[in-house]
């Protein structure tokens, strides 16, 4: 089983490695994915071997609860913790505000201004050690206990330290004066630090939150009351209540609660957050509605036909939310990085000290305390833990908004790789819907009686053109008016009525012929110039004789051929593989401009070249829309599926089309560019804040110049790395993609 669960009790980066590496070597767990910033958990477990309540029990093991329960249940109690830690947060800050600026103020400028001044310091920290920094001691020694650290072990280290020293020269001054030296005190740096540390966690919180905006926008579109006619009765009832079947009612501006079809009522429609296409779409009779796209002017009666977490956009907010849980490769590169960055830095700390004491034993007592401490506090690897999942959250809601939709983040960290593209004929490039495209009469006086005909055969006919013709004369307003008798249809043939004792036959040339059909040697000119054109060429006659044709062609798609011309001047190499005719493959080829093409391919004839191609050294995406195309989907560096096709066409692919759009796919490129740039730049400034900050912490400069960092100078930069790794991820937000 694989699920995502909701975890409450992380602080830092690290605390998602201490989660990975707790669970991990567990009996019946395979694999473990811990989002920081979602503060999610996907887990993939043999429920046989362990339970969820034993999962759960681990978590708990190490100080964090693992949520479990129904979807409902879970997000609910979720959203309750958050507020409920943020609201705890900000009082915790409040209070440690106010009693840490008094202590800074008489330390930093007031000096023995007060008598025992020492010890109206000590009684003044001990509510924000104690009240508002108890989280990282307790959490620390649960660390400790399971022999593992975290941010908090840093902080929890550097305050305590700093503080029993102070207090140990508070309550025994005479020690250090007796051997000539002051006895300093520095419970300003203590408690600075953790209210500098708070006060960053708070940002934290704040700017993390806007990070997944992009699903909280998704779920808002879910309206939590509806107007259902129940019992013949109008009725206002919940979101929750709604029954397959239902008879919705929609007024303009109402929100679509459900996926269905239009039973009564014309309306246009925005569904531009499920497509990214800002143009309302017009809705009639029998028409498809989505949930969480908005009714224009019209009013609409809808029927119900799928609810709560089976509607499209409760599957776009799951597959989301999946996808900012999945790790690529850089990620899992941070992370390691991360999980081992405490007990480095606790390292370098002790290294510090014993540096020193060899080479300034005069200073130990007081600058060889003040730099490891300083060390603890600045070498918060919270920002490296931040850099990439940060990033993917914005980049992958960004998507969403585009109408482009990433199941997992390691298509997103590979498609601006992408250097060959392969498509599919049908239903990507095309728009999948044979149209009738030429209408070719012996005789056009005759047109009308005969277009009625036609539409009475065809009526009758399940075959994909029958349809595509009775679907044009439809909308030429012909009636089916006409009685026929003796219909018989042929198998791949075509199909034959009598009408007014006359039979009249529709279908392909060798039906014409095995039936002894004559047909027009003007006719017979014009049926192979269509053919030529990769169209399907459909014969009338009329007793003995062919008195007309018709044309069937799966129209190109509007975009395609700005698209692939977009995708070849990125150098993008772009093959299509179809199953269609060689003449037909290369009619479609030449008018969308790709030069590489195969006809009669087999479904699995393309996981076989998209193979070939990755041997070649290629990185390979596929686009397609059918079952025949998810081997190929799921072989393919990037598998891109076009979301009016099939399941598991959708299923087989790292990113969806809501669109159907061949426009989409240079998108996705250019924000997986834009994403990736975005997390180096975090990852860069991140070592790089670490490598300048450690040396200056431990004291490289003081020979040279004298200067030491002030520990609470450590503490500000410290939380203004982390918040500035935040803010350059949100700037993904406002990137152009077009």
């Amino acid at each position: 089983m694989k699920e995502q669960y909701k975890i409450t009790g992380m602080t830092c980066a690290s605390c998602a490695m201490s989660i990975e590496s707790h669970l991990k070597p567990q009996n019946g767990i395979t694999e473990v994915a811990v989002n920081y910033p979602n503060k999610s958990v996907a887990i993939t477990y043999n429920k046989d071997l362990i339970s969820l309540k034993e999962i759960a029990k681990k978590v708990k093991e190490i100080g964090f609860t693992l949520l479990i329960g129904s979807p409902e249940k879970t997000k609910t109690e979720f959203e309750n913790v958050e507020k409920k830690r943020l609201k705890t947060l900000t009082y915790k800050l409040i209070f440690a505000a106010v009693f840490a600026i008094p202590v800074f103020i008489l330390s930093m400028f007031l000096k023995d201004l007060i008598p025992y001044q020492n010890y109206v310091l000590l009684i003044l920290s001990l509510p924000v050690l104690f009240y508002s920094g108890a989280e990282f001691y307790s959490i620390a020694w649960k660390r400790l206990q399971q022999l593992s650290t975290n941010m908090d072990t840093l902080v929890a280290l550097s305050t305590g330290i700093a503080f029993l020293f102070s207090v140990f020269n508070t309550v025994n001054p005479n020690y250090f004066l007796s051997k000539g030296l002051s006895p300093h005190v520095y419970y300003e740096s203590a408690v600075i630090i953790i209210t500098l540390i708070l006060l960053g966690r708070f940002f934290e919180e704040k700017a993390k939150s806007k990070t997944s905006s992009a699903i909280k926008k998704l779920m808002g579109l879910q309206p939590k009351k509806v107007t259902a006619i129940r019992n013949g009765e109008e009725k206002i009832i919940s979101y929750d209540d709604i029954l397959i079947g239902e008879l919705i009612i929609l007024k303009p501006g109402d929100k679509i609660p459900v996926d269905g079809k239009v039973k009564k009522g014309t309306s246009f429609i925005d569904e531009s957050m499920i497509s990214g296409e800002p143009i309302p779409v017009e809705k009639t009779k029998g028409s498809k509605v989505f949930a969480g796209t908005i009714n224009q002017k019209g009013s609409l009666r809808i029927i119900a036909n799928k609810i709560g977490n089976d509607t499209l956009l409760s599957q776009i907010i799951k597959l989301v939310e999946e996808a900012q849980s999945t790790k690529p490769a850089i990620q899992k590169m941070a992370d390691k990085i991360a999980g081992i960055f405490v007990p480095v830095v606790i390292s370098l700390a002790v290294i510090t000290f014993i540096i020193w004491y060899v080479l300034a034993p005069e200073l130990i007592l007081t600058y060889g305390l003040l730099t490891p401490i300083t060390v603890l506090i600045i070498a918060c690897p919270c920002a490296l833990g931040l850099a990439t999942p940060t990033a993917l959250m914005v980049g992958i809601g960004k998507g969403a908004q585009q109408g482009i939709l990433i199941k997992d983040a390691q298509a997103l960290e590979t498609a601006y790789k992408i250097d060959t593209l392969i498509l599919d004929k049908t239903g990507t490039i095309t728009q999948g819907k044979p149209k009738v495209t030429d209408v070719i009469w012996e005789d056009n006086s005759a047109s009308t009686t005969l277009e009625q005909i036609i539409l009475a055969i065809e009526a009758q006919s399940e075959h994909p053109i029958a349809a595509a013709i009775v679907q044009d004369l439809k909308q030429k307003n012909t009636e089916n008016i006409i009685t026929i008798d003796a219909f018989k249809s042929s198998t791949g043939l075509g199909a034959e009525a009598m009408y007014n004792d006359t039979f009249y036959k529709i279908g392909n040339e060798s039906f014409m012929l095995k039936n002894n059909i004559t047909i027009p040697d003007d006719l017979s000119k014009k049926a192979n110039y269509l053919k030529e054109e990769a169209k399907t060429v459909v014969y009338i006659s009329k007793a003995e004789k062919v008195v007309g044709i018709m044309a069937v062609a799966d129209s190109i798609k509007e975009t395609s051929i700005i698209a692939i011309d977009k995708l070849t001047q990125m150098g993008v190499q772009i093959y299509m593989l179809t199953g269609d005719n060689e003449q037909t493959a290369k009619a479609i080829a030449q008018k969308v401009g790709i030069q590489n093409f195969k006809a009669n391919v087999l479904p699995s004839e393309k996981g076989v070249f998209v193979k070939e191609l990755q041997e070649k050294g290629k990185v390979v995406a596929m686009a397609g829309d059918g079952i025949n195309d998810s081997h190929a989907l799921a072989q393919a560096d990037v598998g891109i599926a076009m979301a009016s096709g099939t399941d598991i066409a959708m299923d087989s692919a790292g990113i969806t089309l809501m669109h159907s759009d061949l426009k989409q796919i240079s998108k996705a490129i250019q924000l997986s560019k834009a994403t990736l740039k975005t997390i180096k730049q975090n990852l860069f400034w991140a070592f790089i804040y670490n490598m300048i900050a450690i040396p200056i912490a431990a004291g490289i400069l003081y020979p040279i110049n004298g200067f030491l960092l002030n520990p609470m100078i450590a503490g500000a930069a410290m939380s203004l790395s982390s918040i500035s790794v935040l803010a350059n991820s949100l700037r993904l937000k406002n990137i152009t993609i077009n």
